[in-house]
């Protein structure tokens, strides 16, 4: 099955120049922002049809101001991806679950925050 995760992060990647966007967080976190996190949680389904996958996106940034600008503009960027062909996949639909919101990182060099997105894609054609 494509894979939505790699899809979402390639999306984001060619739309944030100068921004790392990653599936994993990196052992200094500190010295590698700005960044953002995509990974595919539990939830979402597949109908044959139609599959769904939820994200939670992590924008991670040395400022609080930094932090919300990288948000606000990774959000518009996730908003973009409706009818958009990213790693093989056509994104059919994309829901806002939860809004960018402030989350405390054990880091008082890094501020983060999480947002939550549904992610509809066509299903691949099966044999």
């Amino acid at each position: 099955m494509p894979d939505i995760e790699y899809a979402a992060t390639l999306w984001l990647r060619a739309r944030h120049p100068g921004v790392r966007v990653v599936n994993e967080l990196p052992s200094t976190l500190e010295t590698n922002l700005p960044l953002l996190c995509v990974r595919v949680v539990t939830g979402g389904g597949d109908d044959g049809v139609s599959g769904e996958a939820v994200l939670d996106l992590e924008a991670f940034a040395a400022t609080r101001t930094a932090m919300w600008q990288m948000a606000d503009a990774a959000h518009e960027s996730m908003l973009a991806a409706r009818g958009q062909l990213a790693g093989g996949l056509v994104i059919d639909d994309v829901v806002a679950d939860s809004l960018p919101g402030f989350v405390t990182y054990n880091n008082p060099a890094v501020r983060r925050t999480v947002a939550t997105y549904r992610l509809t894609r066509r299903a691949p054609v099966r044999a």
